[in-house]
C-alpha cells in the first residue's frame, strides 16, 4: 500500500485528534487542565490508530464486492520462503512452479529473530522480494495491521512505513527526523528517533517497493551520514540506513521486485526471503471462501458454497487456472470475475466485464514503472516509462497475433520474436531483462493442457507451450493493443510522424507561405501547399483506421462458426469453474475469441479510459468518436440478419460495455424481436437485458421478448420488470416459475406503462393459488389479448376463478388452458363465459380428462347464442365433432415440441383419447376423400406417439 503525503499532514492537536480520545477521558478533562491532557497523550497510539485508519481503507476496487467483509477476513497468507544465495543467483525461476520447499517456509515475524550471524546491538535488514502479483504489498499491509493490533512484531514499539514511489518523487534535502514528521507529524521530535542511546532498536522502519528508488552505495555518491537532523537527499538517508549509519539499531524491512534484487549489496542484508504466492490449492480454497462466502448474503450462502466447491474441484485437476491461481492476483481476479457473473444485483454499483479486467491491471500496475538503466544523475522521471505501455507493445501484441490467427499457445521462439524483438539498444534490453525478470510470468505460463490450437509439429517436436494464464487476459491485452493504435501500418505511421512535426510548425509554414507566395515559383509553392494537407491526408487514415477496427468488431462478434458456441458470459465462467458432465459439441476446430470484440468496446468506456490514463495508456476521445460512429452502422446491418439466440446475447453484453446510452439506443431500436431461448438468464444477463433496453426511448417496443426455457426465477424477474414494459409479446415458457411470481406478474399487468398483448406462461407450475393472484390484473389491464396458461397446474378450482373474472376484462381474444386436469363441469363454465365474452375467439382445452360427450357439448356451445355474438372456437381435440379440427396440425406441433418435458403417461393417455375419436369420425364420413384425410391425421398421432412409447407401437 501506498501511502500519499496528503495523508499525514495536518497539526499536532487537530479534529481527528479527538476521535482517539475515550469517553472516560473527556470525563475527566477540565478547562485548566486542557493543554497538559493532550501533552501526555503517547504519540505512539496516535500513530497506530491513524496506521489503522489508513490502512483499513479499501480501495475502489474493492468495494465493488459490498461491505459484507473487512481486511482481516479476506486475509490468507501467502507462501514465503527464506533463501539463500544460490537461489537469489537463479532468481529461482518462475512463480508458476510447483516445487514447495515446506520446511523452509517462514513468517514475517519470524525474519526479525536475531541470528549468531548479525553483530549485536544492530538491527535487523530483511528484504523480501517477488515477481509482480505474488502479494508483496498485501503482506505489508496486514502486517501493519497486524502491529497495530498488537498481534505482531509487538517487540518493536515503532513501526514506520514510507512508499519508495513517494520518496522518489522528493528532491529537496531532508533530514530523517523531518522525512518522518513530514509523513507522520504526531511523530515530529520522538525521543525513539533522536539517535541517543539504543532507543532506536525499538524502532521498524518499512520500505515498499524499493526498485523504484534509485540508490547508490558508492561512497563518492552518498556520503556517510550519522546524524538524523542532518539534511540529506532521501536516497542518501536510506542509504545510511541501510549501512548500520544512522540509526544502527533500527530495524528495516524492504520489499521489492525481483529485477531490483541485487540494488542493495549483499553485506547490507541480513536475511532475504521471496514471496511464492499460493503454492498449494488449500491457500486458494482459503482465499475463495473469505471472498465468496463471507462476502455473499445469506440469500446467497448456498450458491456461493456450491461455486467454491466447484472451484477446488477445477484447481484439483491441475488445471490452468490452478497454474495461475499460485499468483494471489489472479485470485483476486477469479473471485471479482464469479462475483460479478453470479452475484449481480440492482443495489450493486454498475461493472462490467471490461472493468473488471482494467481495475485488475491498475491495482497491479497502478504506477509502476520500467527503467531504463540510466544512470542516477538524471532525474528518475526521465528514465522511466509506463510499466502498462509497455506490456502492451510486447505482450499485447503477442495477444494481437493469437488472436488474429487463432492461436492460444506459443513457443519459447514465438516468445522471443514477439517479446524480444529485433536487436535493440542498451537501454531497451535493459528494460527488456526487468520485463522479462518481473512481469512476463505474471502474463504467461506454462501451458498444462495441449490445446487445439497447438500445431501438430510442435507436439511432434516436445516444444515447450506457453499460454496466457487466463484465456480472457489474451482478448482484453489484444483488444487494447489495438484500441491504443499500436497495430498501425506502415504508412500510418510515417504520416502520424509528418503530421505531428509539420503540426507543431504549422504557423511557421503559413508565415513562410504567406510571404514567399509571390516570389517564388510556382512548382515550388505546390510542395508548401502538400505540406499543409498533410495533416489532412492522416486524419483521413486515421478514419479509415478506426474503421476497419469496427469493422472488426462486429466480424469477430458475429461468426458464423461461433453461432453454436455457449454465449460468452457462459464461456467466461467454464473457464473459471470448469466444464462439469458432458460437454457441448464444437461445431468449429477453430478457437473462439468471442470476448476480444466485447473488451474492445467496453476500453472505449469513459470511466475505463480514466483508469488506463493512470496507467500510461491513453486513448483519445477522438478515436472514441469515430470507432462508435462506424461501429453503428455495422451492428445495425448485422443485425438485419437472423441471429441465434447466444450471438444475440453477446451483442446485448457489447452494448452494456460500451455503457454508451445513445449508441445502444440507436443500435436496439433497430431491433424488433428479441430471442434468447434456452440461454441460460443468470442474475448478470437479466441486468444486461434490463440496462440496455432502459436506454430506449419510452416509444420504442419490441414485438416480442422470447425468454422461454431461460432458468428464470423469482429474483431475475424482478430485475427484468422494467424489460418487460418494452414489448407487446412476452413469452415465459418452460422456467419453472412458482405461485410467488404471479405477485411481480400481476403488478407488471397493472402497470399502467405496460403494453403486453400476448402473455406466454406454458409449462410453469402456477397452481391454483397463482392464478388466483394473476387474475386479480384483469378488470384493470387493458393491453392483454392472449394469455396462453397451458399445463401450469390451474385445476377445475382455477379455472373457475379465470371464468368469474373473464367479464371484467373486454380485451381478451384468445385462452390457452390447456394440459391444466380440467373436468368436464369446469370447462363447460369457461366455455360458456367465454361465449358470453365480447372478444374471445379461441380456446384451448386439449389434453384435458374431457369425456366425449363433454366435448360434443364443448363444440356446440361454441356457437353464440344470439346473431349479435361471436363463435368462440373451442380447441378440445383433432376433431370437432364428426370433422377434422381447422388447428389439428398446431395442436399435434405443441405436443411434439414438448414431448421431452411432458408426463410421458398423461400423454400417452390423451394420443389414444385422439385416435380414438379419429376412428369415431373416420367411421361417421361417407366422403372417400375426408376418410383418406382422417388418415393423414391419425398417421401424424402415431407418429408422435411412437416418441413416447417407442417403435413398437
Amino acid at each position: 500500500m501506498m501511502l500519499r503525503s496528503g495523508l499525514c499532514g495536518g497539526h499536532t492537536i487537530t479534529s481527528s485528534t479527538f476521535c482517539f480520545i475515550t469517553s472516560e477521558k473527556i470525563h475527566h478533562l477540565k478547562n485548566k487542565n486542557t493543554f497538559f491532557f493532550f501533552l501526555s497523550i503517547d504519540p505512539i497510539e496516535i500513530h497506530k490508530r491513524k496506521l489503522l485508519l489508513w490502512f483499513s481503507h479499501l480501495p475502489q476496487e474493492e468495494k465493488q464486492f459490498g461491505g459484507f467483509f473487512s481486511p482481516e477476513t479476506m486475509h490468507v497468507d501467502p507462501l514465503i520462503l527464506e533463501t539463500d544465495a544460490e537461489e537469489r543467483a537463479g532468481l529461482l525461476g518462475s512463480p508458476f512452479q510447483t516445487q514447495t520447499h515446506c520446511n523452509r517456509s517462514v513468517t514475517v515475524e519470524q525474519l526479525f529473530q536475531h541470528t549468531d550471524t548479525w553483530s549485536d546491538g544492530r538491527g535487523l535488514n530483511v528484504l523480501i522480494y517477488g515477481a509482480v502479483g505474488t502479494g508483496k504489498s498485501t503482506v505489508v499491509r496486514k502486517l501493519v495491521l497486524d502491529w497495530c493490533a498488537g498481534t505482531t512484531l509487538s517487540h518493536f514499539q515503532l513501526l514506520i512505513p514510507f512508499s519508495c514511489e513517494d520518496l522518489s518523487q522528493l528532491s529537496k534535502v531532508t533530514s530523517l527526523r523531518d522525512l518522518v514528521s513530514r509523513k507522520y507529524l504526531h511523530l515530529k521530535k520522538h525521543p525513539l528517533l533522536s539517535g541517543e542511546g539504543k532507543q532506536a532498536k525499538d524502532v521498524l522502519f518499512l520500505f515498499n517497493g524499493m526498485e523504484k528508488m534509485q540508490l547508490d552505495f558508492r561512497i563518492g555518491a552518498s556520503e556517510l551520514c550519522s546524524d538524523p537532523n542532518e539534511g540529506l537527499p532521501p536516497s542518501v538517508v536510506v542509504v545510511n540506513l541501510l549501512r548500520k549509519y544512522l540509526l544502527p539499531e533500527a530495524s528495516i524491512l524492504i520489499t521489492t521486485r525481483l529485477s531490483a534484487l541485487n540494488c542493495i549489496p549483499q553485506k547490507y542484508v541480513t536475511r532475504y526471503a521471496q514471496i511464492r504466492g499460493f503454492n498449494d490449492p488449500s491457500r486458494q480454497r482459503a482465499y475463495f471462501t473469505s471472498r465468496l462466502l463471507k462476502q455473499s448474503d445469506t440469500a446467497h450462502n448456498q450458491e456461493a458454497q456450491d461455486l467454491v466447491e466447484l472451484l477446488y474441484l477445477n484447481l484439483q485437476r491441475e488445471s490452468q487456472l490452478a497454474a495461475a491461481c499460485f499468483l494471489p492476483s489472479y485470485c483476486w481476479l477469479t473471485c471479482a470475475t464469479l462475483h460479478f457473473l453470479r452475484f449481480t444485483n440492482t443495489k450493486a454499483p454498475i461493472r462490467t466485464l471490461t472493468g473488471i479486467y482494467t481495475s485488475f491491471l491498475r491495482l497491479n500496475f497502478g504506477g509502476e514503472v520500467l527503467g531504463t538503466g540510466a544512470g542516477t544523475d538524471m532525474p528518475i522521471q526521465e528514465h522511466q516509462s509506463s510499466l502498462m505501455l509497455y506490456v502492451v507493445r510486447t505482450v499485447g501484441k503477442l495477444a494481437f497475433e493469437g488472436v488474429t490467427y487463432k492461436r492460444t499457445s506459443f513457443s519459447e521462439a514465438e516468445l522471443e520474436q514477439w517479446i524480444g524483438g529485433k536487436t535493440k539498444t542498451d537501454e531497451e534490453l535493459h528494460q527488456l531483462a526487468m520485463f522479462r525478470t518481473d512481469v512476463l510470468d505474471f502474463f504467461l505460463a506454462p501451458s498444462i493442457e495441449s490445446g487445439k490450437s497447438i500445431s501438430q509439429d510442435l507436439r511432434e517436436n516436445n516444444e515447450k507451450q506457453y499460454v496466457f494464464a487466463v484465456p480472457a487476459m489474451q482478448e482484453y491485452l489484444a483488444a487494447l493493443y489495438v484500441v491504443l493504435g499500436e497495430n498501425k501500418s506502415a504508412l500510418e505511421k510515417l504520416t502520424k510522424k509528418v503530421s505531428v512535426a509539420i503540426g507543431q510548425a504549422s504557423e511557421d509554414v503559413n508565415a513562410l507561405v504567406n510571404i514567399f507566395s509571390k516570389l517564388i515559383p510556382l512548382r515550388i509553392f505546390a510542395v508548401f501547399n502538400l505540406l499543409k494537407l498533410f495533416p489532412k491526408l492522416y486524419e483521413k487514415i486515421s478514419s479509415l483506421n478506426k474503421g476497419s477496427i469496427a469493422r472488426t468488431m462486429a466480424a469477430e462478434l458475429f461468426h458464423t462458426e461461433d453461432s453454436y458456441n455457449e454465449d460468452v458470459l457462459d464461456q467466461v465462467e467454464q473457464n473459471l469453474v470448469g466444464v462439469h458432465g458432458p460437454q457441448q459439441q464444437q461445431y468449429s476446430e477453430r478457437q473462439p475469441f468471442e470476448l476480444y470484440p466485447i473488451f474492445m468496446g467496453g476500453l472505449l468506456h469513459y470511466g475505463n479510459r480514466v483508469l488506463l490514463q493512470q496507467l500510461g495508456c491513453s486513448i483519445q476521445s477522438t478515436t472514441v468518436a469515430q470507432i462508435t460512429h462506424a461501429i453503428r452502422k455495422y451492428l445495425v446491418r448485422e443485425l438485419n440478419k437472423p441471429q441465434p439466440p447466444e450471438e444475440l446475447m453477446d451483442l446485448l453484453v457489447l452494448l452494456y460495455e460500451f455503457q454508451n446510452p445513445r449508441l445502444t439506443a440507436e443500435v436496439v431500436t433497430s431491433i424488433r424481436a428479441i430471442r434468447l431461448t434456452n440461454i441460460r438468464m443468470t442474475s448478470l444477463k437479466c441486468f444486461i437485458l434490463s440496462s440496455v433496453l432502459s436506454c430506449t426511448p419510452a416509444s420504442y417496443y419490441l414485438e416480442e421478448l422470447d425468454l422461454s426455457s431461460c432458468l428464470l426465477n423469482n429474483d431475475t424477474l424482478q430485475m427484468l420488470c422494467p424489460a418487460f414494459r418494452h414489448t407487446y409479446n412476452l413469452n415465459l415458457q418452460f422456467n419453472t416459475l412458482g405461485p410467488e411470481f404471479c405477485s411481480l406478474l400481476r403488478d407488471l399487468l397493472l402497470d399502467p406503462r405496460s403494453v403486453i398483448r400476448s402473455l406466454k406462461l406454458c409449462d410453469n407450475p402456477l397452481m391454483e393459488s397463482g392464478v388466483q393472484i394473476l387474475v386479480e390484473a384483469l378488470p384493470e389491464n387493458q393491453s392483454l389479448t392472449n394469455l396462453s396458461l397451458m399445463h401450469t397446474g390451474l385445476g377445475d378450482e382455477g379455472v373457475l376463478d379465470l371464468a368469474k373474472r373473464l367479464q371484467q376484462h373486454r380485451r381478451l381474444q384468445e385462452l390457452n388452458v390447456a394440459y391444466n386436469n380440467i373436468g368436464d363441469d369446469a370447462a363447460l363454465l369457461l366455455v360458456d363465459a367465454c361465449r358470453e365474452h365480447p372478444s374471445i375467439q379461441t380456446v384451448h382445452l386439449y389434453l384435458n380428462p374431457l369425456s366425449k360427450v363433454a366435448k360434443q357439448s364443448l363444440y356446440a356451445r361454441g356457437v353464440p347464442r344470439s346473431h349479435s355474438g361471436q363463435r368462440v372456437k373451442v380447441l378440445a381435440s383433432v376433431t370437432e365433432g364428426t370433422d377434422l379440427s381447422e388447428n389439428w396440425r398446431p395442436i399435434l406441433n405443441v405436443i411434439r415440441e414438448n414431448s421431452s418435458s411432458w408426463d410421458q403417461q398423461h400423454v400417452i393417455q390423451q394420443l389414444k383419447v385422439f385416435l380414438e375419436d379419429l376412428e369415431w369420425g373416420r367411421q361417421q364420413q361417407q366422403s372417400l376423400w375426408k376418410r383418406l384425410h382422417f388418415r393423414r391425421v391419425e398417421k401424424g398421432v402415431r407418429k408422435i406417439l411412437k416418441i413416447f412409447t417407442g417403435p413398437a407401437t
